[in-house]
C-alpha cells in the first residue's frame, strides 16, 4: 500500500475542519470556489483529515468533502478522527456519528448536527476508502507524520487490504508483544501502585517507565497510527493532557525530515498566539511555540502544519465575542505558497 497519487495542477491543501462547516464554506469561497467545488482555474481542494468531532455540523462538512472526492474535485487523506469513526471507538466529541450520543448525554457538544443512520453508513464508506498518504514529485500530504518506516511497512501490505484490516493487524500483533514482555508485569505493578491517581491532575505522579514504554509500543508499531497521529516516544517527565497523566510525548518528526519534497500536514493544534495556548490547550507541549504562523519548519525548512486550531471554536462560543476567533481555519495555496485563513488574511509562507 504506496501513498496515492496527488492531483495534478495547482492545489489549495485545507487545515483540520473539525465540523465547522460554516468556517469552510467561507474558505472555500475566500479561495475562488463555486459551491460545486469548481474553481476557473482548475484548481482542486486537499483536505488534511479530521473533518469531523467538536463543531458544530461534522455531517455537512463530510456530506460536502464526499461529494467533491466523488466529482473528482477534491482529495481527502485520512486523519485520526476518521480512524475512530471507522473502528466504532467512541472518543469525546464524536457522538455526534453513534446513535446513542455519548457527548449529549452527559450535556456536552449540544449544539452538533447528528447523523442518521443512512448517512453514518454512507460516511464509513467514504472514510473506508481515504488513503493514509498523497504524494507527486513536488508534493506530499499526510494527517501527522510523513514516516518513512511506517510508509515502508504499508508498501510490504498488499493493495487490496483495506485500511481498518491493517489498523487491527497492527494493533493485534502489540497486544501480543505486550503480553508476551517483561514490561507487562511491570505495567501492572505500575497500575497497581499508581492506578487510582493517574486520572487525577491534581495529584504528582513519577515517570511510570513501563505504561510509557507500552503507550510507545502501541503507538509507533502501528503504521496507520503514526501516519495519522504522529511519532511518540517515552517522555522525560509525565505531564497531564486530555484529562489523563500522559508517559509519553508527541515528537516533532519534521525536524528529522531531510527530504527533497515538501511536505504538509495537520493534527497538531497550532496556536496564533500564546495566550491563546494558554487559554484553549488541552496540556500538551506545543510544537510550534516561537514559530511564526507562515513559517516552514524542518532542517530543509520544506515542512508545513496548515492545522490552525479551528476546533476550539466549540470552547470559544461560549465565552463572550470581543475579537475574533483565535480557532481559524486555513488553506495553503500550491505551488503559490500562500497561507489563506477563513477571515480573508493571506501570508506568503517564508523560510
Amino acid at each position: 500500500m504506496s501513498p496515492d497519487a496527488l492531483l495534478p495542477g495547482p492545489l489549495d491543501i485545507v487545515g483540520d475542519v473539525h465540523g465547522e462547516f460554516e468556517a469552510l464554506q467561507a474558505l472555500v469561497s475566500l479561495l475562488g470556489y463555486a459551491t460545486d467545488g469548481f474553481h476557473p482555474d482548475q484548481r482542486h481542494l486537499i483536505f488534511v483529515g479530521d473533518l469531523c468531532d467538536r463543531g458544530p455540523d461534522s455531517p455537512g462538512v463530510l456530506r460536502y468533502v464526499a461529494s467533491l472526492v466523488a466529482a473528482g474535485r477534491a482529495q481527502c487523506v485520512l486523519g485520526n478522527h476518521e480512524l475512530n469513526l471507522l473502528r466504532g471507538s467512541i472518543k469525546p466529541a464524536n457522538g455526534w456519528f453513534f446513535a446513542q450520543d455519548h457527548d449529549r448525554c452527559e450535556g456536552r457538544f449540544l449544539a452538533s448536527q447528528q447523523a442518521t443512520a443512512a448517512e453514518r453508513e454512507r460516511f464509513l464508506e467514504f472514510i473506508a476508502t481515504l488513503p493514509l498518504a498523497l504524494e507527486r514529485p513536488d508534493l506530499r500530504v499526510v494527517h501527522a507524520a510523513w514516516h518513512d518506516e511506517s510508509l515502508a511497512a504499508l508498501k510490504r501490505e498488499r493493495p487490496e487490504r483495506g485500511v481498518l484490516e491493517l489498523y487491527r493487524q497492527h494493533a493485534a500483533a502489540s497486544a501480543r508483544w505486550a503480553q508476551e514482555s517483561r514490561v507487562s508485569a511491570q505495567a501492572q505493578q505500575e497500575y497497581r501502585d499508581f492506578g487510582r491517581l493517574l486520572p487525577d491532575e491534581n495529584e504528582t505522579l513519577p515517570l511510570l517507565s513501563a505504561i510509557g514504554t507500552l503507550d510507545e509500543q502501541f503507538q509507533m508499531s502501528n503504521p496507520v497510527r503514526v501516519l495519522t497521529s504522529g511519532v511518540e516516544r517515552l517522555a522525560s517527565s509525565p505531564f497531564f493532557a486530555s484529562g489523563k497523566w500522559r508517559m509519553v510525548d508527541r515528537v516533532p518528526w519534521w525536524q528529522d525530515y531531510a527530504d527533497d519534497v515538501p511536505v504538509l500536514f495537520g493534527h497538531y493544534w497550532r496556536w496564533a498566539s500564546p495566550d491563546s495556548a494558554r487559554l484553549y490547550s488541552r496540556g500538551e507541549r506545543d510544537l510550534f511555540a516561537g514559530v511564526a504562523m507562515n513559517e516552514w519548519v524542518g532542517p530543509r525548512r520544506n515542512a508545513f502544519c496548515v492545522d490552525f486550531s479551528v476546533g476550539v471554536r466549540y470552547r470559544e462560543r461560549h465565552l463572550p465575542r470581543s475579537r475574533p476567533f483565535r480557532g481559524r481555519l486555513g488553506a495553503v495555496r500550491w505551488p503559490e505558497q500562500e497561507l489563506v485563513f477563513d477571515d480573508g488574511e493571506r501570508l506568503r509562507l517564508r523560510a
